[in-house]
C-alpha cells in the first residue's frame, strides 16, 4: 500500500473565516487518514528538500565522531530528555511489555514485527524544540538544550529545521481538528509550550549491517504527534489500524507524520497510535552498497521530531469524543504526568524518556 500524500499549500494559503468546500474536503481526508492508517505522508513548501539535507548532513557529522566525545553530551539524571543518548540504552516497548507480546503472537506471520533481543542499537540526540513554560510541574521534562563543541552551526540548524516541522504539524494538528468536528485550535491551543523535541536518531551502518538488525525495535509513540524528514537509508515499518505491516517510503520533498498516545487520548481512541519499527532490510543494504561506491556517510540518520501536548495541559477526550462508548478508557490526567508513567512502565523513568 502507498501512503497518500496530502499537499498542505492550499491550507497553508487559507486566511481565515469559514472553511470552504474544498479544504473542508482536504482537513476530512487529513482526519481519516490519521484515523484509519496512524500515518500521514504530507508536502509542506516552507520545508524544502534543502533543509531536510543540511539538518541529516550535520548530524551525520556528530554521530561519526568518537564515542567518548558524544558521551559528553549525555544527561542520564534529565532522563535523557537532552543531549545525546548512546546506544543500547532505549528499549523497545515490545521486549518489556507483556500484553503487547501476546497481541504479537495472535499476528499473522507475514504482519509479525521483529521480535528483539535487547536495546536498540542506535544513538538519539534530544533537542528541545520552540519556547517552554516558566513555570512547570514537570521541569526535567522541560530542561535546558545540550550544545557540542566543534559545531558552530549546531543551535541555528536545529532551531530552523525543528521550528520548521514544529510548524508542519501545527497545521497537520489544525486540519485534523477540522476533519473531526472540533474548533481549529482544539489541538494546537493545548500543544503550546510544549516538550517538543527535535530527536534524530544515528545507526551506523558500517557496523550493524546485516539484515534483521533492529534500529527501532517495534513501539509506539507516546507524544501527540510524530513527524520526520526523509532518511537516506530505508528501513522503516509502520502498521496499519487494520494491523497490516507496511514499508514506509518517504518520496522526496515530503514528510511523514505519525499518531502518537497523546492523540489517541484527546480523540477517544478515534485515532490509535501507530505502532513502527526501523531494520536492516534488503533495500538498506542496497543503499549502504550505494553509499559506499558514492563515498558517503554510512550512519543512518532520521530527522524525527516528538510534538508534544503541553506537560500541565490535561489530557481527557475533546468535543464530541467525551461521549464516545470508549471515553471512559482515558481518564483526564496531567499531560506530563501521563508522560512519566509511560516511562516507568517500560522501565525508564531516570533513566531515559523518549518513545
Amino acid at each position: 500500500m502507498e501512503l497518500p500524500v496530502v499537499d498542505l499549500s492550499s491550507y497553508l494559503e487559507f486566511s481565515g473565516g469559514e472553511v470552504g468546500t474544498h479544504l473542508l474536503e482536504s482537513c476530512r481526508e487529513v482526519s481519516r487518514i490519521l484515523s484509519e492508517t496512524g500515518a500521514l505522508l504530507v508536502k509542506d513548501p516552507r520545508c524544502s528538500v534543502q533543509d531536510n539535507d543540511r539538518f541529516i548532513d550535520m548530524m551525520e557529522n556528530y554521530f561519526e565522531m568518537p564515542d567518548d566525545f558524544k558521551r559528553l553530551q549525555q544527561r542520564p539524571n534529565l532522563h535523557y530528555q537532552v543531549g545525546v543518548t548512546p546506544e543500547g540504552v532505549e528499549v523497545p516497548r515490545s521486549l518489556v511489555d507483556e500484553e503487547m507480546q501476546e497481541k504479537l503472537k495472535a499476528m499473522p506471520s507475514e504482519y509479525k514485527p521483529h521480535t528483539p533481543k535487547g536495546p536498540d542499537h542506535k544513538w538519539r540526540y534530544m533537542w528541545r524544540a520552540g519556547p517552554r513554560p516558566s513555570n512547570t510541574r514537570f521541569k526535567e521534562l522541560n530542561s535546558e538544550p545540550v550544545i557540542p563543541q566543534g559545531f558552530p552551526e549546531w543551535k541555528e540548524i536545529m532551531d530552523s529545521w525543528g521550528y520548521k516541522m514544529i510548524s508542519t504539524v501545527e497545521l497537520v494538528a489544525e486540519m485534523a481538528a477540522i476533519g473531526f468536528g472540533l474548533p481549529k485550535d482544539a489541538f494546537t491551543s493545548l500543544m503550546k509550550q510544549g516538550p517538543h523535541l527535535l530527536a534524530p536518531t544515528g545507526s551506523d551502518l558500517s557496523c550493524y549491517n546485516e539484515e534483521g538488525t533492529i534500529f527501532a525495535g517495534y513501539h509506539y509513540d507516546l507524544n501527540f504527534l510524530t513527524i520526520h524528514g526523509r532518511s537516506r537509508f530505508p528501513g522503516l515499518y509502520i502498521w496499519l489500524r487494520n494491523g497490516e505491516k507496511v514499508a514506509v517510503k518517504v518520496p522526496l520533498g515530503c514528510l511523514l507524520i505519525q499518531t502518537g498516545k497523546q492523540i489517541e487520548w484527546l480523540t477517544a481512541g478515534e485515532c490509535i497510535a501507530g505502532m513502527h519499527e526501523v531494520v536492516v532490510t534488503s533495500k538498506t543494504i542496497d543503499a549502504i552498497k550505494l553509499a559506499k561506491e558514492q563515498n558517503r556517510s554510512l550512519w543512518r540518520v532520521s530527522s524525527t521530531l516528538f510534538a508534544h501536548i503541553a506537560s500541565d495541559a490535561e489530557l481527557k477526550p475533546l468535543g464530541h469524543f467525551a461521549e464516545s462508548s470508549l471515553a471512559s478508557n482515558y481518564p483526564a490526567i496531567p499531560a506530563g504526568e501521563y508522560v512519566e508513567q509511560e516511562l516507568s512502565v517500560i522501565n525508564l523513568k531516570g533513566k531515559t524518556g523518549f518513545s
